[in-house]
């Protein structure tokens, strides 16, 4: 399998050479030359998506794509339709643009393939989340603030509501 990449940051020759990958200028050349496209990158600020119907269009006829990054910077409807014509063959998405819902057309299709967010489910990251699930637990059984709360808002709400 040979590897193309695009990202702002260019890996040192070294890397390249380690992992046989060739950079390119640009994305739309990166998906050009692409029988499969991973995107994996972080969510835009300006909430701008990446993959467009007209990034879409410059993709090879019957390649592949997958997104591991962020549901937001995908086009899901441009998405759909570029399966449906028979542009894409083939679409894996571990996000959603509107999480937690997913888009109708893509759970239909057979070409799709969509999973739950697991593709960083790494062991280093079941360890990690282990170790701040329990860390979380005894701040709280302390009488201290957990250190990273989750809808908080709904647990005031919930004491105030019975106390």
């Amino acid at each position: 399998m040979k590897i193309a990449y695009f990202d702002v940051l260019r890996k040192t020759p070294t890397r390249e050479a380690e992992i046989e990958a060739k950079f390119v200028s640009s994305l739309d050349e990166l998906l050009s030359i692409s029988d499969c496209v991973v995107l994996a990158t972080p969510a835009s600020p300006d909430g701008k998506k990446v993959v467009t119907k007209e990034r879409l269009e410059k993709m090879k006829k019957g390649s592949r794509f997958v997104n591991i990054a962020r549901g937001s910077l995908v086009d899901e409807e441009a998405l759909a339709d570029a399966v449906e014509s028979g542009w894409l063959v083939g679409v894996g998405l571990d996000v959603h643009e509107n999480e937690p819902v997913v888009n109708e057309r893509l759970k239909g299709l057979r070409e799709v393939t969509l999973t739950a967010h697991n593709a960083g489910g790494t062991l280093e990251t079941h360890i990690g989340f282990e170790e701040l699930s329990m860390r979380n637990i005894d701040r709280v059984l302390k009488g201290n603030d957990p250190l990273t709360p989750v809808n908080m808002h709904m647990i005031v709400n919930h004491m105030q509501h019975n106390l």
